[in-house]
């Protein structure tokens, strides 16, 4: 029905995550359609993917390495805070309050999907921990089943390292009206209950 570089487009797309065939199509069609520089700048970009690389020391996404925050003497040495993905160190990284390093541990565990202790960067996480310098390591994995099951591998892996373990609070969100919260997420935030000063 299409040109073969319309149904290649298609096919590639459709392999992206979250990307259907109907959306592949949408989105191959609209490039049909859209201006020349639109589709050059696009195919710039994923062209440009190849420099992208994995940081040697905390695993994050970067172009040189160590990764810049890695290399920021200014960044404070002795807390390490572990994290799922890149999108998450970006995450905390964009709310600007956190000045320590990061782990990225490439995922969180899911046995059904295959993903399985050695699947995540653990290993790595003790053998940075082995050198010395880091005191507290803050368990930052999302607040999911997976999450849940990684935080407490983490947490069972880093007893006796000699590090203090914390986990991220959570509970009710800024602006969040309590008659709309979800019991798990009540209960989080009793147990995550601070004093007043």
């Amino acid at each position: 029905m299409y040109p073969k570089p319309v149904q290649a487009l298609i096919q590639a797309l459709s392999r992206l995550p979250g990307i259907g065939n109907k959306t592949a199509e949408r989105l191959a069609l609209h490039l049909v359609r859209a201006p020349a520089g639109e589709v050059q700048a696009l195919a710039r970009a994923v062209a440009g993917l190849g420099q992208a690389r994995t940081c040697s020391v905390c695993y994050n996404l970067t172009e040189r390495d160590p990764c810049p925050i890695c290399a920021d003497p200014a960044r404070e040495r002795s807390v390490l805070c572990v994290v799922e993905t890149p999108a998450d160190l970006a995450a905390l990284e964009a709310a600007g309050s956190f000045r320590g390093r990061y782990h990225v541990l490439a995922g969180a565990l899911a046995p059904l999907d295959g993903v399985g202790p050695d699947d995540l960067r653990l290993g790595q996480l003790l053998a940075r921990l082995k050198k010395g310098g880091v005191s507290e390591v803050i368990i930052a994995t999302n607040p999911t089943v997976e999450g849940e099951a990684t935080a407490d591998l983490l947490a069972k892996s880093l007893e006796g390292a000699g590090v203090t373990i914390t986990r991220l609070g959570y509970g009710v969100p800024v602006g969040g009206d309590l008659k709309y919260m979800d019991g798990l997420t009540l209960s989080r935030s009793l147990e995550a209950r601070r004093k007043l000063d």
